[in-house]
């Protein structure tokens, strides 16, 4: 951890971030000039001196697009894009029934994520992971501070790092400008009548992390001294979160999208320019008149609609500016780059989330969306969910579990594991892997082959948990299934008992009578022959 101050730290380590900004501002102007600007970099505030407005819009459009693509992928609407397990190995060693309760087990984990999810949409963090989004694109870096009340997002103006050769985070320190009204009372100083002498001040934030006792802390200073209260918590509960597009091995700052397509950005731009003002030169109206003829111009420009004015209508003739050939070339160009640009950015994709007037998004098409972004931006869909997703879903959950409403896991027998990336956007992947196995399994096999080995109760649970619908008193118990079985046995029993037409009471009655008859008959029989003998 270092020693000095905060601001101290701030101005040793911004020189190297200056070659990125510079690069960030330039992709900036080209694409959305109000995100990045030059105006007051030194104090990292937005100030709107001078607001550049560009010849085209493919850049600002482009950008808008990814972004928004990007943000379907990783946070997806409706659905949760992690998925929680558990250690099977040290759980099974706690539980010796652990196979039997695994359903259960997947079903609960399923709830948790719905509640996570949940919460994600409620604290209104889709719009700031909107805004971290379009810097990551045009300038490659962002820095996202997660708390209970939202998600603040950090420009790279505001912000300087340090990594290890490995691209770890070492140190963040964070630069913006506050009020000093904001500041303890007595730090500000004021003048001889008790106004502060000062209309802004720099707020400096210095978070480190330390790997060998995996804490992350953080303090805040201003005027030289620390105030507040220090952080503490565990790295992979860490509020502070640094993202990065593009990795470049032994570089602190990650690069930029829009920094691969500064070049056709740039021609587009100048060609753009130079096509609205020769199109502007083109369209205005200008006559020539010959100045040995015998028309008067004065004579011409005072003339009314209709009037008659004399003259030799040769001396007159329309300026035309012969540039229809140079125009078309330019045209041209314009049209190639725009169609590179258009693929680059994925403005061409078939893929359309919510198209036709739809406000949902089916999981299809999150799933195509990102095997798109996978396969069109070089793998920066497994880079931002690796830093982005991850330590945004544990960071939400520590949270919950302060708050209560998510419980805690008991440590080294539930260990959660976030699976993030293309292979696993959440649960829903896995309810289609099995419904197309059962499918499978049914076509291949037959209905018949598949009831006697599928246990449907299982495939109900298994289901009910892919979508995170909570089972309770929904799908009958062992106990209920039993009691139905017995109580349907009794029944088929009674109903062929009454089926039988010996059970006939008449019938009985009279079988009965017949019989002790005989037997009457029989017994009065055996006295009459002893009499006799």
């Amino acid at each position: 951890m270092y020693k000095g101050t905060a601001e101290s730290r701030y101005r040793y380590l911004e020189p190297e971030k200056s070659l990125y900004l510079d690069r960030a501002i330039e992709c900036s102007k080209y694409t959305l000039p109000t995100l990045i600007t030059d105006n007051d970099r030194s104090s990292g505030k937005q100030v709107y001196n001078k607001i550049t407005t560009t010849y085209q819009g493919l850049g600002a459009r482009g950008v808008n697009n990814l972004a928004a693509k990007l943000l379907i992928a990783l946070l997806p609407p409706n659905q949760a894009f992690f998925r929680l397990s558990v250690d099977d190995i040290k759980l099974q060693e706690k539980l010796d029934n652990f196979k039997e309760l695994q359903s259960e087990f997947e079903q609960k984990l399923s709830l948790m994520e719905r509640a996570v999810m949940r919460n994600i949409e409620e604290s209104g963090d889709r719009t700031a992971l909107f805004e971290a989004l379009k810097h990551l694109i045009v300038g490659g870096n962002a820095l996202l501070y997660v708390t209970e009340k939202g998600t603040r997002v950090y420009p790279l103006k505001s912000f300087v790092l340090n990594r290890d050769p490995e691209g770890n985070i070492l140190e963040v320190v964070v630069r913006e400008e506050v009020n000093p009204e904001v500041l303890p009372e007595g730090l500000a100083p004021k003048n001889q009548d008790g106004n502060l002498l000062d209309k802004s001040v720099f707020l400096y934030t210095y978070i480190d992390w330390d790997y060998a006792k995996n804490r992350c802390k953080w303090h805040q200073e201003a005027y030289g001294k620390r105030i507040g209260k220090e952080g503490s918590v565990p790295i992979e509960k860490a509020p502070w979160i640094p993202l990065r597009l593009y990795r470049v091995a032994h570089e602190a700052y990650g690069r930029s999208f829009c920094e691969e397509l500064l070049g056709d950005l740039k021609s587009l731009e100048y060609l753009s320019k130079a096509i609205v003002e020769g199109s502007a030169a083109a369209a205005k109206i200008i006559f020539l008149c010959n100045p040995n003829g015998t028309t008067r111009p004065d004579s011409l420009a005072r003339a009314a609609n209709g009037s008659i004015v004399a003259g030799n209508p040769n001396d007159v003739a329309p300026l035309q500016m012969q540039k229809q050939a140079d125009l078309t070339v330019a045209l041209n160009t314009i049209a190639r780059i725009e169609q590179r640009l258009s693929f680059a950015f994925l403005l061409n994709s078939a893929i359309q989330a919510g198209a036709a007037g739809r406000d949902r998004v089916t999981a299809e098409e999150i799933r195509m969306v990102a095997q798109e972004l996978e396969a069109g931006l070089g793998g920066v869909y497994s880079i931002l969910s690796v830093e982005l997703q991850l330590p945004l879903v544990k960071r939400k959950m520590a949270l919950m579990e302060k708050s209560g409403s998510l419980p805690k896991l008991p440590k080294d027998v539930v260990t959660p594991r976030i699976t993030t990336g293309l292979d696993a956007l959440g649960r829903g992947n896995d309810k289609a892997k099995l419904i197309e196995f059962i499918s499978t399994l049914a076509q291949t096999m037959g209905p018949e082959v598949m009831g006697k080995f599928v246990n449907n109760r299982e495939l109900i649970t298994r289901l009910a948990a892919s979508d995170g619908l909570d089972t309770y008193k929904l799908i009958k118990s062992e106990e209920q299934l039993m009691e139905e079985e017995q109580q349907q046995a009794m029944m088929m029993q009674a109903q062929q008992q009454a089926q039988d037409p010996n059970n006939d009471p008449a019938k009985k009655a009279a079988l009965i009578k017949a019989e002790n008859d005989s037997i009457r008959t029989e017994q009065e029989g055996s006295a009459a022959a002893g009499q006799e003998a």
